[in-house]
C-alpha cells in the first residue's frame, strides 16, 4: 500500500450512522475524542425503508438514544417515521458530524492503525486511523432464496405499502414479524393474501404479541389462506411453486401451485461482512460472527471493535441483538477507548452497564 500526505487521520473512524453509530458519536464527541463519522447511505437508512407507520416492538425508552426522551402525542411505541425524525434531531442537537453517503469500500491494516478507503460521489478519499469501530448493523441486503423468478418484477424482498397490492392475489413468504405484520395489512387494503412458511406453527416470540392472535384469527376464518411447511422453489408470472416439507423440514416430494400476482419474500435480511474480512477479524459459526471481547467489544483484529446487532453476526437466525440491548455496547467501546464510562447514556444502557459489572463481579 501507498500511503500519501493527502490521507485524512484520526484517533477513530465509526463505520455506519445506525442509532447505535450514532450513540457511540455522542459519547466518543462528549469524551474530547477526535474521531470521523462514515455512513453509506443516509442517517438510520434500514429504518427509512421500512412500511409506513410500522411501530417499534420495543417500547420508547428502550430504544432512546445519548439519554434524549422520545417524546409522542401517543406515549406509545414509536413509528419508524418518528424515529428517523428522532436521529435527525439527535444528530442536530449534539451537533455531530457525519459523512453521509461515503461508503467504506476497503480497509486495510498498517503498523499502526488502519487505512480505510472511501468511495463518495465526488471521488476516492482514504483515511488513517488508530481506531475502527464496525457499527454497520445486519440488514445491509434482504436474505436471496436463489430460486428460479426471484429476480421478476412482480417479485420483492421489501414491503413499502400496502396500496400496489389492492385486488391482488398476493403470496407472502416468511412467519415473523414483518411478514405477519404485512398480511394482515395488505388484507385488510383489499388483498387476496396467501402465507407460506417453512415452520408449522408461528414462534410468539418472532412477532408483536398484539399482531399475532388478530393473524392466527384470520387465519382460522379463512380471510387470510396459510401454507405452513411449505417453501417456494420457483416464481413464474402466474403462480409460484410450492414445496411441502414433513416436520423436520424435509421436502417430501409433493407440491403445490399457488396462483400469484405479487409475491413478497420476506425471509429476513444479513449483514455484509466484507470490512470484517478485510481487517482479518475471525468469523465464526454458520452466522459468521466476528469474534470480540464483550468486556470491550474488542475484536481480534486490535484496535477493531463491533457495535450494535453487526455484533451478531451475518444473520440473525434467532434475533438476539436489537437497538434495546445494543446501547451497552457504546457504552463499553467509550471506556475501552476513554477509560471510563461515558454520562451521555440513557438509564437504559446503564442498567445493562450495572448487570454486566455485577456479573462480572460475582464470577
Amino acid at each position: 500500500m501507498n500511503l500519501n500526505s493527502n490521507d485524512l487521520s484520526t484517533d477513530v473512524v465509526i463505520v455506519g450512522a445506525g442509532p447505535i453509530g450514532v450513540e457511540l458519536a455522542v459519547c466518543l464527541k462528549a469524551a474530547g475524542i477526535d474521531y470521523v463519522h462514515l455512513e453509506g447511505q443516509q442517517i438510520g437508512h434500514t429504518i427509512s425503508w421500512w412500511p409506513r407507520d410500522t411501530t417499534f416492538f420495543s417500547t420508547t425508552e428502550r430504544i432512546e438514544i445519548a439519554g434524549v426522551p422520545i417524546q409522542s402525542r401517543s406515549q406509545g411505541r414509536t413509528t419508524g417515521e418518528e424515529y428517523l425524525a428522532y436521529l435527525r434531531s439527535i444528530v442536530e442537537q449534539f451537533d455531530l458530524r457525519i459523512n453521509s453517503y461515503e461508503p467504506v469500500t476497503q480497509i486495510e491494516r498498517l503498523a499502526e492503525g488502519f487505512l480505510l478507503t472511501t468511495q463518495p460521489q465526488t471521488g476516492a478519499r482514504r483515511y488513517r486511523a488508530r481506531r475502527v469501530v464496525l457499527a454497520s448493523g445486519d440488514m445491509h441486503r434482504p436474505h436471496l432464496l436463489g430460486i428460479p423468478g426471484e429476480a421478476l418484477p412482480h417479485v420483492s424482498h421489501y414491503f413499502h405499502d400496502v396500496h400496489p397490492y389492492f385486488r391482488r392475489r398476493l403470496l407472502i413468504v416468511g412467519g415473523r414479524n414483518s411478514a405477519a405484520e404485512a398480511a394482515l395489512r395488505c388484507w385488510r387494503a383489499g388483498a387476496q393474501v396467501t402465507l407460506s412458511y417453512r415452520r408449522a406453527a408461528f414462534d410468539d416470540k418472532l412477532i408483536k404479541h398484539w399482531i399475532l392472535p388478530d393473524l392466527r384469527a384470520q387465519i382460522d376464518s379463512g380471510m387470510i389462506a396459510f401454507h405452513p411447511l411449505t417453501v417456494p422453489r420457483e416464481i413464474s408470472p402466474s403462480h409460484v411453486v410450492l414445496a411441502r416439507l414433513d416436520e423436520n423440514g424435509r421436502p417430501t416430494g409433493e407440491n403445490l401451485v399457488q396462483p400469484a400476482d405479487s409475491v413478497l419474500l420476506l425471509t429476513g435480511f444479513e449483514a455484509d461482512m466484507t470490512l470484517f474480512e478485510q481487517a482479518g477479524v475471525t468469523l465464526e459459526g454458520p452466522s459468521r460472527t466476528p469474534r470480540y471481547d464483550p468486556a470491550t467489544m474488542e475484536t481480534d483484529a486490535p484496535g477493531l471493535y463491533v457495535a450494535g446487532t453487526a455484533a451478531a453476526g451475518q444473520r440473525q437466525e434467532k434475533y438476539i441483538l436489537f437497538i434495546e440491548n445494543s446501547h451497552v455496547h457504546a457504552g463499553r467501546i467509550a471506556q475501552a477507548l476513554t477509560g471510563r464510562w461515558p454520562d451521555r447514556l440513557g438509564t437504559v444502557a446503564s442498567r445493562q452497564y450495572e448487570l454486566a459489572l455485577k456479573e462480572f463481579q460475582a464470577n
